[in-house]
């Protein structure tokens, strides 16, 4: 099945050494959602980028959003039901409900929704992700509608992980994406 991966940074982008840079340098069908403002983000704005981005691609999108990105995708499917979303993998997502995990910057991105995504989707957290609990990225996930994985101690699964290819979390969209061919 052909698809683009429509890469979403978070917070800040994502540097040279976060898996989400590797990803775009290793699938040809890789495309990264650029901002404007990485770094004082306005949801409105993100959102606005967002929905070009999905009607320029051709053909099916997969979203594979970081951080403040899964918030963005929460947000942005209130508005949007487009046909050509395959499915979302929403790695690291950031409680922007609590002050105690993120910055003020990203509080406009707040509160997240918590309704089911039109599409098949899975959280990836970590057990020591500064930005969120384990127990809270499993209730999103839940709201969401989406599979669960949390793969241990790795931080908040950005460059100071030094994932890499993260070839962990390229198994868990794999999984992902047979579950929806198999339906």
């Amino acid at each position: 099945m052909n698809y683009t991966l429509l890469i979403l940074p978070g917070l800040g982008n994502s540097g040279v050494e976060h898996w989400q840079t590797y990803w775009l340098a290793q699938f040809d069908d890789a495309i990264k959602l650029n901002q404007k403002d990485w770094n004082t983000p306005q949801l409105v704005d993100w959102l606005e980028n967002l929905s070009e981005a999905v009607d320029k691609i051709e053909g099916p999108v997969v979203l594979v959003a970081h951080s403040l990105a899964c918030s963005l995708v929460a947000h942005w499917t209130k508005n949007n039901h487009s046909n050509k979303i395959l499915a979302a993998l929403l790695v690291a997502p950031a409680d922007v409900d609590s002050a105690a995990h993120t910055p003020e910057e990203t509080r406009n991105f707040s509160p997240i929704p918590l309704d089911i995504l039109p599409f098949p989707s899975a959280v990836v957290t970590s057990s020591n992700d500064p930005y969120i609990t384990v127990e809270r990225a499993a209730f999103l996930a839940k709201k969401w509608g989406s599979g669960f994985s949390n793969v241990g101690i790795k931080g908040h699964l950005n460059s100071d992980s030094q994932l890499k290819n993260w070839d962990e979390g390229q198994a868990i969209l794999q999984d992902l994406l047979l579950n929806i061919r198999i339906k």
